[in-house]
């Protein structure tokens, strides 16, 4: 189930996720994690094949959907677990009022509220095939850089939060630069 919402970003109701994504998708409530390793070092994931919506695409380390009456944190943790299997530290809260809309080349959409979140993550990840299809850790220039040049690659998301980490959004309650760090060398 997925936590509907009006256009102020309240609850209105509930709907099956698995009906609630087409080419009507109302506003429903989302998250993104953004993860790094302790050398500064970026997560991106390889969206399943299986996926219904941008499937093989790369993202963010992260994202999903809060159950009704969930607490979006506790859901960040919960799919960071199932999704690549390990247990996501330092979750902070870096874009609240995050929203995009995009159409899938099927004609899907997404329309969500998504706060984004970034997160130390161990570097041994145990990913869900059914979720990831394929990992890699990258300086978060070289993130920022393919959504500039490559957009297309990248679900539209995480190319739109690119953009918000880029300009060092004002809806950041920390500087961009800390999470969007470059690796230590070795």
């Amino acid at each position: 189930m997925v936590v509907l919402l009006d256009d102020s970003g309240a609850p209105i109701g509930t709907a099956d996720k698995r009906l609630v994504h087409g080419p009507d998708t109302p506003l429903h409530l989302a998250f993104s994690c953004y993860g790094f390793d302790a050398d500064g070092r970026m997560l991106l994931t390889r969206r399943s094949l299986a996926k219904r919506t941008w499937p093989g695409v790369w993202t963010n380390a992260c994202c999903g959907h809060p159950a009704p009456g969930e607490d979006v944190e506790d859901a960040v943790v919960r799919r960071v677990r199932r999704e690549l299997g390990v247990e996501p530290h330092d979750l902070r809260l870096v874009l609240p009022d995050f929203r995009y809309r995009a159409v899938a080349p099927d004609g899907t959409v997404e329309h969500e509220v998504c706060p984004v979140f970034v997160a130390e993550l161990p570097t041994t990840l145990a990913p869900d095939p059914d979720e990831v299809l394929e990992c890699a850790w990258v300086a978060p220039s070289a993130f920022l850089e393919l959504a500039e040049t490559a957009p297309f690659l990248l679900s539209p998301w995480s190319v739109l939060q690119a953009a918000e980490f880029r300009r060092g959004s004002a809806l950041t309650p920390i500087d961009p630069a800390s999470a969007f760090r470059e690796p230590a060398d070795h």
